[in-house]
């Protein structure tokens, strides 16, 4: 149990200090990785930035994610879930064009006006709260790769076992500090979880 996402963030960058080399990069997940990647950055001293990704819902239950978003046209679906959900092609391609456009949005938002950081060639570390499906973490890495990235370390405090196990192969490292059998929501290993607004990544990212 993580008291927050502060503590989360400074337990992860303990176990990256002997890890990291050659000036790696810091992505946070919006919203609530910022926090974190916010907290790995300031202790290591290293550059920091937002990556906004989104889930594709399932219409029969919001929290199941049929796969995600990333920018620049980057997506991963799993069409053999949205077949079980009943969910066609249609669907997929409105929700895809929605949360493309709110990423947009969005990161313009988080970004007041300053540029990306530089990915290619580069060590990113990716960094959220935690991961359920690891349906966002997984096209956040897939964005990496496509960026051009050197090397990619996976950071997260907790996800399950499974999840833990299908995104180790996607990347050069990962970190993670809990993997409990029994999971049900990334919040339940927070003593506080509360929501994290557009107004704390904007203040978080100009620090």
């Amino acid at each position: 149990m993580f008291t927050d996402r502060k503590e989360a963030g400074t337990s992860l960058a303990e176990k990256l200090v002997s890890r990291i080399s050659s000036g790696p990069l810091v992505l946070g997940l919006a919203r609530g990785g910022v926090m974190i990647a916010q907290a790995v950055a300031s202790r290591l001293s290293l550059p920091l930035d937002v990556l906004v990704v989104k889930k594709i819902p399932s219409p029969n239950n919001p929290e199941l994610a049929l796969g995600a978003v990333a920018p620049d046209g980057i997506r991963l679906v799993n069409w053999r879930l949205a077949q079980q959900q009943g969910v066609d092609e249609a669907y997929i391609q409105s929700v895809i064009s929605n949360q493309q456009s709110a990423i947009r949005q969005k990161t313009l938002l988080y970004r007041k006006g300053r540029k990306p950081l530089r990915v290619k060639d580069k060590t990113v570390i990716i960094v959220d709260d935690g991961a359920a499906t690891g349906a966002t973490f997984e096209v956040a890495v897939k964005w990496a790769e496509a960026k051009g990235a050197r090397k990619i370390i996976a950071a997260l405090p907790v996800a399950p076992p499974d999840t833990v196990a299908r995104i180790a192969p996607e990347v050069d490292e990962l970190i993670v500090l809990e993997a409990p059998e029994h999971f049900d929501a990334v919040g339940q290993f927070y003593r506080n979880f509360d929501q994290v607004s557009d107004e704390e990544v904007i203040q978080l990212l100009h620090r």
